[in-house]
């Protein structure tokens, strides 16, 4: 309750709170004047509200809330879930689906699911469902009974019932009360928020530098990259804008609108943006050798990607060479093997080449050692053979296969366990960057006197990480120029 009457918007995502007298549900940090505690109840997600008979506000859109940081710092079988619900999987695939991915019973993934977020995968992705309903209803021109079939319903009553039981208007209604909608069929303008404070500099400078032509690009003051989606690709600009307006700006065309909620689902998840940066900033802050860094600089986030096996595949290309040569060896793999797309407003040309796509991959044509041209297509074999490095992978169960395969040290099971998994206690003691900042500017001996230091970081070494790297004079700690 005190947190409801603080209004504090970083437990946004974290739970909900419900009017009993008014049927509305709220993020925490409505503007509104809350109720008494006796008229209150409180829900851990919008689907339990949603279940309980509650609406969503119209004032603070508790839909739109960041999600919560919990199932991105968690590696369970709730945390698992979550994140691959988050990425459309149910839609796609069902509950078994969903099931068979965490390697767990239908009841057992249901029961445990509920338990947490009282709210099973079904109703989950219907609230799901509900929020791409309302992104298109007002993002686009659509007739609605194609954007109903584009959220993912079955049937138009189903979507019409829906809409109005979350939201208490009609879809028409929705449409009639948003401000704008962009003109070009499939091109959706979104707003990402997050929770404050954002640092960009190393979040966009990180992906900029070591982005991969034809993939990825800087472009008017965005970050722009192509992606491999479920029912086609899409090509996505991220723009930083303000850090204190609390959003990023999202620009998505799409080849199947199906793909907005993973296509939405993985933006968040490749620019960190359901973390929770006080309690990050806080933790780090307690060492008194990086408490300056963090004073200088909070809300840094980990730049992550939206593909675990692409970004394997360019860790194994950037091991012992520079950026830029690891971005040429990427580039030619993209020409040779890439799936060409069309990028409306050009410049971006292909999708990284899948597992699939690299089996039939010549070792001859690759410009590089012997031994690392192994380790690739060592990579390759296990990803085509079922290796899970997505949202829903077992983070240890990965590092233990990856560490099992010939040519991958610590360095690059810790750099998949960062940027792939999203593991925000995956730490790098060997690289350069960490062994310069520890011993020039924390003043730390060698790589074991870093190591133990780390210990008061936990669980957030990751994001340590990234004040250690910005010491460095490197393009990956600038935000690029407009």
């Amino acid at each position: 309750m005190r947190i409801v009457q603080a209004k504090d918007a970083r437990f946004d995502g974290w739970f909900y709170c419900a009017v009993l007298t008014t049927r509305i549900y709220c993020r925490p940090s409505c503007p509104v004047v809350p109720p008494k505690r006796q008229n209150m109840s409180f829900h851990p997600s919008a689907a339990a509200a949603q279940q309980a008979g509650f609406r969503a506000c119209k004032r603070c859109r508790p839909d739109a809330s960041p999600g919560s940081p919990l199932w991105n710092e968690r590696a369970d079988l709730v945390a698992r879930a979550m994140r691959l619900i988050a990425d459309g999987v149910v839609d796609t695939e069902g509950v078994s689906g969903l099931a068979a991915r965490l390697g767990y019973s239908v009841r057992q993934v249901e029961r445990q699911v509920f338990a947490e977020l009282g709210a099973g995968p079904l109703a989950l992705a219907r609230a799901q469902r509900a929020q791409t309903a309302r992104t298109l209803i007002e993002t686009t021109a659509l007739p609605m009974t194609e954007l109903a079939l584009a959220a993912g319903f079955g049937s138009i009553r189903t979507f019409n019932d829906t809409v109005r039981e979350v939201f208490a208007l009609s879809p028409t209604e929705l449409r009639q009360r948003a401000k704008g909608r962009p003109s070009a069929a499939g091109a959706l303008v979104l707003r990402l928020p997050y929770r404050k404070p954002l640092c960009p500099d190393n979040l966009f400078g990180h992906l900029v530098a070591t982005g991969v032509p034809g993939v990825e690009e800087w472009r008017d003051g965005a970050y722009r990259r192509t992606l491999r989606l479920p029912h086609g690709h899409g090509v996505v600009a991220l723009r930083p804008g303000d850090p204190a307006a609390g959003y990023i700006a999202c620009r998505l065309t799409l080849a199947d609108l199906r793909d907005l909620p993973a296509a939405t689902s993985r933006c968040r998840r490749l620019l960190d943006l359901d973390a929770d940066p006080v309690a990050v900033d806080d933790q780090l802050a307690t060492d008194p050798l990086l408490a300056p860094l963090v004073a200088a600089a909070p809300g840094r986030r980990v730049p992550r990607t939206p593909d675990g096996a692409e970004f394997a595949v360019r860790a194994v290309l950037g091991q012992q060479v520079s950026t830029a040569a690891a971005r040429t060896h990427a580039a030619r793999l993209v020409v040779a093997h890439g799936e060409p797309v069309d990028d409306p407003e050009g410049g971006l040309t292909h999708l990284f080449p899948s597992p699939e796509a690299l089996a039939s991959l010549d070792p001859e044509t690759l410009a590089m050692p012997r031994s690392r041209r192994r380790t690739l297509l060592g990579l390759v074999s296990a990803l085509t053979d079922g290796l899970d490095l997505g949202a829903g992978s077992d983070w240890e169960a990965a590092r233990a296969a990856l560490g099992a395969l010939p040519g991958f040290g610590p360095w690059t099971v810790e750099s998949i366990a960062m940027r792939a998994l999203g593991d925000p206690d995956a730490f790098l003691p060997t690289d350069l960057g960490i062994k310069y900042a520890a011993t020039e500017v924390l003043g730390l001996g060698g790589q074991a006197a870093v190591v133990a230091r780390s210990a008061a970081w936990r669980p957030w070494r990751a994001y340590a990480t990234q004040h250690l790297w910005a010491t460095g004079d490197h393009a990956i700690n600038r935000m690029p120029a407009a």
